[in-house]
């Protein structure tokens, strides 16, 4: 028998959905589960992306450009000077997906064996495109009780190596909530610019910013326009994660240059989800303050409930549509899959990612939880009494 690649045997499996087949398990038993484990939105997409497709006159589906759509581009350009983003057209190659965005960007700019630095925890398929790309994850840690806030300089700079070529930051951050603000943001310039590493920074989330609080954006940071990568994407933004469009923004003319050729290689990004995309850039400001509003009160709903539980702590993020709680149990996983097999409260019970599974390193997240607060309000309550009710039960529980 054949063997496989070490590369293929070393991608992680995702800890989003490992607890799937328990999850199924449970619904085929007559249990209603509430899935708060993945951040798929039940937000409807706007009409205008919807309509667009409905309504094209093409004929033939045919390939773009490699780097995307011009026109696309082109809208895209104006959506980012909107926000006052110096991002022309050139310094953007669409993708399939923001996880395509930072394959590409990692292959692109390091080599195998080279180092990337991330606060943890952090977005879990990272580990599946660092493996892609050949390189090693260096985690350096948050603190739950600071709400996941920026470490220290000085946790950066004692990581940083000979082979250290980067740094990834998600903000506002999957899968903690939090939003890096701008002297968090200038602290990473001081490191970028001392040590001329890259710096990646995963911006999906961006109109998810909440209690009067405004993204600040790497592409503003003066003096390293070279070193800086931004990745975007339409998934959240519009509730179109099943578009999978994303973008590769850079400065840099000869990382996009270099960048192009492994968009070249697979020829091309969807098309009939670049022209819903595009059509996308035409949405009113009212889906955003609606949309902003809704998950707000979800956030209140889904935080103030799970601070209210005994023994229960999660920090109020101020973006994206995640947190983080820690449990008392003896561990988060078993918790979480004891939930599926074994509890039900009023028929209904809860599907949580354990957060071990965000953290690189070992035993850390032992007795965390991410919670997407993706379901309508009615649905978050639930959840929330049913957390409630299940901790006044599961045997694992601290004393």
């Amino acid at each position: 028998m054949p063997t496989l690649s070490s590369k293929g045997l070393q991608m992680p499996a995702s800890p989003i959905r490992k607890l799937v087949p328990y999850a199924e398990t449970a619904k085929k038993a007559g249990k209603y589960v509430f899935h708060l484990n993945i951040g798929q939105p039940d937000i409807a997409s706007p009409q205008v992306a919807i309509d667009a497709v409905k309504n094209m006159d093409r004929t033939v589906i045919e390939y773009s450009h490699s780097a995307g759509f011009e026109s696309y581009r082109n809208g895209l350009s104006d959506y980012y000077k909107k926000f006052n983003l110096p991002i022309n057209p050139e310094d953007i190659m669409i993708t399939t997906g923001g996880s395509e965005a930072l394959t590409f960007a990692f292959m692109t700019c390091f080599n195998p064996g080279d180092e990337v630095i991330i606060p943890e925890p952090f977005y879990a398929n990272y580990n599946g495109f660092a493996t892609s790309a050949g390189i090693k994850i260096v985690p350096v840690t948050a603190d739950i009780q600071t709400g996941f806030a920026l470490p220290d300089v000085a946790d950066f700079e004692k990581l940083i190596t000979e082979k250290t070529k980067g740094i990834v930051i998600c903000n506002p951050a999957n899968p903690t909530g939090y939003l890096y603000t701008k002297e968090e943001l200038e602290k990473l310039r001081e490191i970028v610019q001392r040590h001329d590493l890259y710096l990646f920074a995963d911006e999906v989330y961006r109109e998810f910013c909440y209690d009067g609080a405004t993204p600040f954006s790497v592409m503003s940071l003066q003096g390293i326009e070279e070193n800086v990568v931004l990745i975007d994407s339409v998934s959240k933004r519009y509730s179109m994660c099943g578009a999978r469009i994303g973008a590769l923004i850079s400065k840099n003319k000869k990382l996009m240059e270099t960048a192009l050729k492994f968009a070249q290689a697979r020829l091309s990004p969807p098309t009939l989800a670049q022209i819903a995309s595009e059509a996308a850039l035409q949405t009113p400001d009212n889906y955003f303050t609606d949309v902003v509003d809704e998950y707000v009160e979800r956030r209140n709903i889904m935080v103030d409930g799970l601070n209210a539980i005994d023994g229960v702590f999660c920090p109020k993020p101020k973006g994206a549509f995640y947190c983080i709680a820690e449990f008392p149990v003896d561990d988060a996983e078993r918790f979480c899959q004891w939930l599926l097999e074994e509890f039900e409260f009023e028929g209904n019970t809860v599907m949580m990612a354990p957060a071990s599974g965000f953290y690189a390193t070992k035993g850390l997240g032992k007795k965390q939880a991410r919670i997407a607060y993706v379901l309508e309000k009615s649905a978050l309550k639930k959840a929330v009494r049913c957390l409630e009710e299940a901790l006044k039960v599961y045997p694992g529980r601290d004393q």
